[in-house]
């Protein structure tokens, strides 16, 4: 139905072989998978896709159009963690409240090492908590004088933002 004629998959992992295995043959169970760390070095099939992965990524990095103001795309570097330019764009873009545009992978190991370092953090309750253990809702606001009292991160000013006390 799909027009793909395919019998044999191969897939580069840097988890668990065992549970992509799994989960790549409950998703595809007419396939037969090769699940293997650094397959694209194992397997010329694999390599031959990384190759054209990085190639169509590559090709999306330089035409991409970020709708954050003031974001420069074309020295993001590599998108490799062990590129140096990628850290430093990452670091140079990172908003200390809301992270990073939207370009950006936020799961990454290297974006969420920056992030910790230098955003705010965020400690998030469990949503199975007690119904006897959930704060009051007022608890959550404060009184506040006027709008231009409050020093706003240049995010608000770049979106455009405003503040809004009354529906």
């Amino acid at each position: 139905s799909s027009g793909i004629n395919a019998e044999y998959g191969y897939v580069d992992t840097v988890g668990p072989i065992d549970k992509y295995q799994a989960k790549l043959s409950g998703i595809f169970p007419s396939l037969n998978f090769t699940v293997a760390s650094k397959a694209d070095d194992k397997y010329p099939i694999c390599g031959a896709s990384s190759i054209c992965a990085k190639v169509v990524r590559d090709q999306c990095v330089s035409e991409w159009r970020c709708p954050e103001e003031g974001m420069e795309i074309e020295k993001c570097g590599s998108g490799y963690p062990n590129d140096p330019n990628t850290k430093d764009w990452l670091r140079r873009n990172v908003d200390h409240v809301f992270g990073f545009p939207r370009f950006v992978r936020f799961s990454w190991s290297t974006a969420e090492n920056i992030m910790a370092k230098e955003s705010v953090g965020v400690t998030w309750d469990d949503e199975e908590e007690e119904e006897e253990n959930i704060p009051k809702i007022n608890l959550f606001f404060k009184n506040v004088k006027k709008e231009s009292d409050i020093s706003r991160h240049r995010f608000y000013h770049e979106q455009g933002l405003k503040s809004k006390n009354v529906l």
